[in-house]
């Protein structure tokens, strides 16, 4: 049954965290004490841009072009989410 979660491997520290449907990769991140910058949490400034090392991002942020859409190395973790079930992020 998809409940619209995923996992984020976070390639540094080898953890990985489950984001529920409704909370963005950026507040999962922030509770489980991992340090990632951001201003807007609207994806619309740049910020919080990640790479992307596996997996499908499915982009929600308005800063990126077509072109790095879809190639699916970075993503704003503020609203982007993800197609795959699991995203591994350099993080």
């Amino acid at each position: 049954m998809d409940d619209g979660s995923f996992e984020v491997l976070l390639a540094k520290s080898g953890r990985t965290v489950r984001v529920p449907r409704g909370e963005s990769v950026l507040d999962v991140l922030e509770a489980h004490g991992v340090d990632v910058q951001w201003l807007c949490r609207s994806g619309i400034c740049g910020t919080c841009e990640t790479a992307v090392l596996a997996g499908e991002p499915e982009h929600h942020d308005s800063v990126l072009s077509g072109a790095e859409r879809a190639s699916g190395r970075v993503m704003m973790v503020c609203v982007s989410r993800s197609r795959s079930a699991k995203l591994v992020l350099e993080l």
